[in-house]
This record gives C-alpha cells, sequence and structure tokens, in this order.
C-alpha cells in the first residue's frame, strides 16, 4: 500500500502529531511525506519528498496573525502549480493534516482525501465555538484543507470520528516534577510586551519561550529564550503551570502532564477561539488578550488555579487502523 502523509507546517502541532504517526503508518505500508508551510520549531526525522511553499499564516507580535504578512507571502501562481505537480492519484490512500496543496489536488481530480487533523474536530458540528460568530474565520477553516472524510483530534471525544489528543510519546514517558516556575509560550506576543506584563506578576518566575528572540535573556523574575523543543519539553515538564496560546498540542500536552493551564486565543485565528471555548468548558480559564487589565485574573490563576483531571490514552494505531479499514479496498 502506498500512503502520501500531507502535514502542515506552520507551527509545532502538526509536525509534533506527525513524528508519532509516521511510524505506525509505515507498519501499514510505503509512506511518502509532504510538508508545506514554515514558522515551525521543529523538524521531522524522516525523510520528506515533498517540500512545498503552499499557503500559510504569519504570527504577528501584538497578539495574533500578522494578516500583512500573511497576504505578502501568499504565492497564487505557485500554489497552483504546486497542486498540479503532486501525483496524488498515484497513490492508494492520502492522509491529510491541514495541508492545503493536496487538499486542493486531490478535489480538482476528485481523488479521496482523508482528514487526520485538530481542525477536522473542531469543523464537527458537536464541538464547541464561541460565543462570538466568526463566519468569515469558519469559511477559511473549511476551505483551506477541504477532505472527503475527517477524523480529529479535540480535548475530548464530542463524536463518533472525533477522538482524544495524540501525546507523543517523548511526553508519555516523562515524570512530571514542580520546580515552581510558569512556562510561557504566546509566538504571537513580542518580547518587549511579554516582558512588561510579567514582571507585574513578580510572584511567579517565568520561562518564556520566543520565536523573536535569538539569545536568552533574563530581566528580574523573568526568562525568554529561543524556542526549543528540548528545552520547551523540560520547561514544562518541571514547571507549576503552562501560560500559552489557545493551540491544541501544548495545551493538550500540559493537561496530560496535570499542569495547570490558562490560555489567551490569537486575534483573527478561529481555530484558536473554538479551543478557547472547549477548554473553558473543561474548566481552563481563559483571557482575550494579554492587556493590564487581565493581570488581575492571571494573579488569581497563580494562587488558585487548578488543574483539570484528563483522561488521554495512546489509541493513535487504533484510528489509523480504522482509518485504513474504512476507506482503503
Amino acid at each position: 500500500m502506498k500512503i502520501l502523509y500531507a502535514i502542515q507546517g506552520t507551527g509545532n502541532g502538526h509536525l509534533s502529531r506527525a513524528r508519532d504517526i509516521i511510524p505506525l503508518l509505515q507498519k501499514k505500508g510505503e509512506v511518502d511525506l509532504l510538508v508545506s508551510g514554515k514558522q515551525a520549531d521543529i523538524s521531522l526525522p524522516y525523510e520528506i519528498k515533498y517540500k512545498l511553499h503552499g499557503l500559510y499564516f504569519v504570527f504577528g507580535k501584538k497578539g495574533g496573525v500578522d494578516l500583512y504578512k500573511t497576504f505578502k507571502q501568499a504565492k497564487s501562481k505557485q500554489f497552483i502549480k504546486e497542486i498540479r505537480s503532486v501525483p496524488v492519484e498515484s497513490y492508494d490512500l492520502v492522509l491529510n493534516d491541514f495541508e492545503p496543496v493536496t487538499a486542493w489536488a486531490c478535489r480538482l481530480r476528485k481523488k479521496e482525501c482523508i482528514g487526520l487533523s485538530h481542525q477536522s474536530a473542531v469543523l464537527s458540528p458537536k464541538a464547541p465555538v464561541p460565543d462570538t460568530v466568526d463566519p468569515i474565520g469558519k469559511l477559511v477553516l473549511q476551505s483551506y484543507a477541504p477532505t472527503t472524510s475527517a477524523y480529529g483530534f479535540h480535548f475530548q471525544s464530542y463524536d463518533d470520528h472525533t477522538f482524544t489528543p495524540v501525546i507523543r510519546q517523548q511526553i508519555r514517558e516523562l515524570k512530571p516534577t514542580d520546580n515552581g516556575h510558569y512556562t510561557v509560550y504566546l509566538p504571537s506576543y513580542d518580547d518587549e510586551h511579554l516582558q512588561d506584563m510579567l514582571t507585574r506578576l513578580p510572584d511567579a518566575r517565568w520561562e518564556v519561550f520566543s520565536k523573536h528572540c535569538k539569545t536568552p535573556v533574563v530581566t528580574n523574575n523573568v526568562s525568554i529564550q529561543p524556542v526549543n523543543n528540548d528545552g520547551f519539553i523540560k520547561s514544562m515538564t518541571s514547571s507549576t503551570g503552562i501560560l500559552c496560546g489557545a493551540g491544541f498540542e501544548t495545551p493538550a500536552e500540559a493537561l496530560f502532564l496535570k499542569k495547570k493551564v490558562l490560555v489567551i486565543p490569537m486575534k483573527n485565528q478561529y481555530e484558536q477561539h473554538c479551543n478557547a471555548a472547549a477548554l473553558e468548558k473543561m474548566g481552563v480559564p481563559v483571557i482575550k488578550k494579554f492587556k493590564k487589565k487581565h493581570l488581575p485574573k492571571i494573579a488569581e490563576w497563580l494562587k488558585y488555579g487548578q488543574t483539570i483531571p484528563v483522561s488521554y490514552p495512546d489509541i493513535t494505531e487504533k484510528i489509523i487502523d480504522q482509518v485504513i479499514a474504512n476507506h482503503v479496498k
């Protein structure tokens, strides 16, 4: 069986999940990897057959997506050329983790494309959504990488095709400790703003991982260092809690490690607001923006915040077996 596994390369979550899914797929057949997008801080320890530009969002420095830079880097002619270049018809199974090139290649050639992503779960009619309606954001999420069938991962299982998160083995094998610090990952805010805000909470030690700095900096109770996968995992595992965006993998891993979590969803990012709605229903505190007026809520979380119990069993191979049984004849 020939399998094409297409992965979104923007952000770290898709590639982190792929690290555990790829060896399971390799047990089922011959696997080719395709990655499109940029701005990830981790790499795959596997050969990537197709490395494409694709379409991707650019993180800003004021709490959201930088729409100007996102549109500036978009290359429509190259995107169309990439769609035409990927031989999706040569594969028995095309799996897609929110990757637009193969999704549209399959759509244009009437080839089955199976979504295996967090976004697939977010789009389920039974998944939580924010109180504020964002029809454009939802349309973008639906149209960005359309699939013919969808299997998704979310913080809880909301329907028959939604499963609990893929927690990578690197995380499952850890033994959490508590060294008293708080780990911070808010890539859409600049370092100066993070430092200014966090020094106003002097009773906590903050270990910030930043996409914007190149060398570590320590100011009072705040240390800022470049994003590093091993360093981040070490910090998160030994932390008291995690302050992060409302992405998927980082909050899921923090909950699995029994850390208390507070999230700040990115502006102009409908998916993160859906995630925030789901987390809030579970009891995770959410603040809309990282502003001074929200500091009392963060201080309250530091003092009284609780861990949220979750059960995230290792069922990834069962999910892959189900997908193959349903879609490969």
